[in-house]
């Protein structure tokens, strides 16, 4: 009943000059587990990345649209 995002970032920059030629790198992994309210069709899920955004669907599964709570309101 998580969601886990992970991933990883790779950074390497180059600058050249007459005298000197350096080179960087840094790279770093990251974890994030998202705790989610309710059950999820497995098979509904959909992820896309663009323009820096990572986008995440889910579908509640069938069993948990089912058990639903009904407020009445006066």
């Amino acid at each position: 009943n998580n969601l886990i995002i992970k991933g990883e970032k790779k950074v390497e920059r180059e600058t050249k000059d007459e005298q000197v030629f350096r080179r960087e790198s840094s790279y770093g992994m990251f974890r994030r587990s998202i705790p989610l309210p309710t059950e999820v069709d497995e098979e509904k899920v959909a992820a896309t990345y663009k323009n820096g955004i990572l986008k995440i669907t889910l579908a509640k599964s069938a069993s948990a649209k089912k058990s639903g709570k009904k407020i009445t309101v006066h």
